[in-house]
């Protein structure tokens, strides 16, 4: 697997998978703290754990996938 690093913020790098599924969604590379804001007011999504289980994620990744 490709070194996580160049997926996450400098101060995250590193860090065990334990650890990143807790962290802030701010802490992907590309991720604002304002973005981070808004995911927590629409969908109460704090960390990199609640996105990657969030059901509209997951509703749009089998989208996505069926749709191929």
């Amino acid at each position: 697997m490709a070194s996580i690093n160049k997926f996450v913020d400098k101060a995250y790098e590193g860090k065990e998978f334990a650890e990143l599924v807790n962290a802030p969604v701010d802490a992907l590379q590309g991720v604002s703290a304002a973005d981070s804001a808004a995911l927590l007011a629409a969908l109460n999504i704090k960390t990199i754990g609640d996105l990657a289980t969030n059901k509209f994620v997951l509703w749009a990744q089998a989208i996505n996938a069926l749709s191929k």
